[in-house]
């Protein structure tokens, strides 16, 4: 795979500011927060958004969509799950997002899991013209590119949904592929979650009988924040053993942690990927699903 395949799924600052006002691109804000807070040995999570770090700077021309109200499915009893298609769609026309726009996602996470989760969730959707921006606003900033305060305000957009059912599994369908031939699952989480030293919420300890653990950390630089190469990454994911011939299911707590996994799997050109999109905030709760410690 070479540095062509990847750039449909990653660009780079400099690229942004240069196409930054063609009318074909809609370069969409993601930031926001999974906050912890560890009491009585327990880990507890709240999901925020970041609309008011938007409204004091972000790329110029740049939309916001929250990650914890715009894109979830809030009838949903598991915390974050995709957004029902009808509601989906309307929050990308609200946005500006039509169905012929390229989609240019940005956000402040160390390993841009809001991001991710955006091109995720627009895969499912059917919209396959996504990329994120490499190193996130953090690197924009630190290269003194430009900011804005103004609130752009597309016309409202045509965006059409297309399900598409195999990027996104159920418990039921995850617990059907524990151990099965041709299936590897993959835990995104921290290793404290994995292997059971932390708990968080409600949920019970431990992982997925048979998943393998690989914190989405693991793919990022950590000094500036950008995706690993292309060498690295092959490295990283032959080393855990996960290989393109098996359909790679991927969680985390949420789903979202979980997208950065999928996301540089996809930029090696791994055919089958699909989220746990309930991940460990449904199964930990389960008692009818089995863990492992």
């Amino acid at each position: 795979m070479g540095q062509e395949q990847r750039s449909q799924f990653l660009v780079e600052t400099s690229w942004l500011e240069e196409n930054l006002f063609d009318p074909a691109i809609r370069v969409v804000d993601m930031r926001g927060y999974v906050r912890t807070v560890v009491k009585n040995g327990q880990q507890e999570a709240e999901y925020v958004g970041a609309p008011e770090e938007y409204a004091q700077a972000h790329i110029p021309g740049a939309v916001y969509v929250d990650w914890t109200q715009d894109i979830v499915d809030h009838a949903d009893p598991v915390e974050a799950q995709i957004a029902p298609a009808d509601q989906f769609a309307a929050a990308m026309a609200r946005a500006g997002i039509g169905d012929q726009h390229l989609v240019v996602a940005y956000d402040t996470h160390p390993a841009s899991q809001f991001a991710t989760r955006l091109w995720w969730a627009l895969n499912y959707y059917g919209h396959t013209r996504v990329v994120v921006l490499n190193g996130g606003l953090a690197k924009w900033k630190r290269e003194g590119r430009p900011l804005d305060q103004v609130i752009p305000n597309y016309p409202r957009a045509t965006f059409t949904p297309k399900p598409q059912p195999q990027l996104r599994a159920t418990a039921e369908e995850v617990l059907s592929m524990i151990n099965q031939q041709g299936t590897t699952l993959v835990d995104a989480r921290d290793s404290g979650q994995y292997t059971g030293t932390v708990v968080r919420g409600e949920g019970r300890r431990g992982h997925i009988p048979g998943a393998l653990s690989l914190p989405r950390e693991e793919l990022i630089n950590p000094e500036d924040g950008t995706f690993r190469s292309t060498e690295e990454l092959q490295h990283i994911f032959k080393e855990a053993n996960i290989v393109p011939e098996q359909r790679v299911v991927a969680y985390c707590n949420g789903g979202v942690a979980a997208t950065t996994v999928l996301f540089s799997l996809a930029m090696l050109g791994y055919p089958q990927l699909t989220n746990y999109d309930g991940s460990w905030n449904e199964w930990g709760i389960r008692q009818d699903l089995p863990v492992e410690i």
